[in-house]
């Protein structure tokens, strides 16, 4: 039982996921702070104070604390809104030119001829041997 266990432990996504897991606890946490201490004053700058922890509103006698709810939609839509910006345009941008087979490194170009990747100052292609242009 336990030599499953130690099986399971071990194997390559486990541990991948686990490192995946705790690298995204620590950007989250990078996040948080930022929109915290860099966007959520740049709010209040525009709108006034970005504290809405005191609103409610009273039905029967029954408090209803909103405020709390109204910080955490601000600070959900706000960090959604970073890491949108921070991170999936960013990626996307290098997905589509990947795709597009053109080279994310600056230090690459793409041979005309069997559009592999080779290096800038590269005269002849590696690939199919053609000869580079310098205008490429």
């Amino acid at each position: 039982m336990l030599k499953g266990f130690k099986n399971f432990i071990l194997k390559g996504n486990v541990v991948d996921m686990a490192v995946g897991v705790v690298i995204g606890v620590a950007f989250g946490s990078v996040v948080t702070a930022m929109v915290k201490d860099l966007i959520t004053p740049l709010i209040g700058v525009f709108g006034g104070t970005p504290d809405f922890s005191a609103f409610y509103f009273t039905i029967h006698g029954s408090k209803f604390m909103i405020g709390e709810f109204i910080n955490s939609l601000i600070s959900f839509l706000t960090i959604s809104a970073v890491i949108y910006f921070t991170v999936v345009v960013p990626m996307n941008k290098i997905a589509k030119k990947m795709e597009e087979g053109k080279s994310v490194d600056p230090t690459e170009k793409t041979c005309p001829e069997c559009l592999s990747l080779i290096p800038i100052k590269a005269k002849r292609c590696k690939y199919c041997t053609a000869v580079i242009d310098k205008k490429i």
